[in-house]
């Protein structure tokens, strides 16, 4: 490859990957064409992004971002997926994905959250923390809790009574007709 065909490659790379801080590091090498249309397509219905980079330029393109530190070593083609609503999402569709029979050959790597480097089992420990939404769901619960049960005594008293106003006129009503 020329010189200035790898300026333009590095170029093409830094364009794709601006604003991008958390990414994974997937090897996709082995899949048939079926099965990378496939995973394409799969992620793009999820809003993730996948880029296939060779190794080396795309450690020249990231160099002095937060991306950089996950092409510190290796070799050869792989595929770096980013988006999503958050990194622990991201983790977690990845590893789903790579289990499933048809993308057995695609296989995690490692990546950067928050610009440290993630080895591939790093990944699948992320995989397994909560994402965010989930974490919203177990902070909200405890703080809404309080304030259900307090309706709920506020709201019972008044309940009883009316319930027993109901019986009353229903019962005059049946007497009277």
């Amino acid at each position: 490859m020329s010189k200035q065909l790898k300026d333009l490659t590095v170029a093409e790379y830094n364009r794709r990957l601006a604003g991008v801080d958390d990414a994974l590091l997937v090897n996709v090498i082995g899949l048939n064409s079926l099965n990378t249309y496939l995973l394409r397509k799969e992620l793009r219905s999820k809003n993730l992004n996948l880029l296939v980079v060779k190794t080396s330029l795309a450690k020249r393109a990231t160099e002095g971002t937060r991306l950089g530190t996950a092409f510190g070593d290796g070799d050869g083609s792989l595929a770096v997926v980013w988006g999503g609503e958050d990194f622990v999402s991201l983790a977690k569709e990845i590893v789903n994905l790579c289990k499933r029979p048809e993308f057995e050959k695609c296989q995690t790597r490692g990546g950067v959250m928050d610009g440290e480097k993630l080895t591939a089992e790093k990944v699948a420990e992320v995989s397994t923390w909560p994402n965010r939404t989930e974490q919203i769901g177990m902070l909200v619960g405890p703080i809404l809790s309080p304030g259900a049960n307090l309706l709920s005594q506020i709201s019972a008293p008044g309940g009883l009574l009316m319930s027993q106003l109901k019986k009353k006129s229903e019962g005059e009503e049946t007497a009277e007709g």
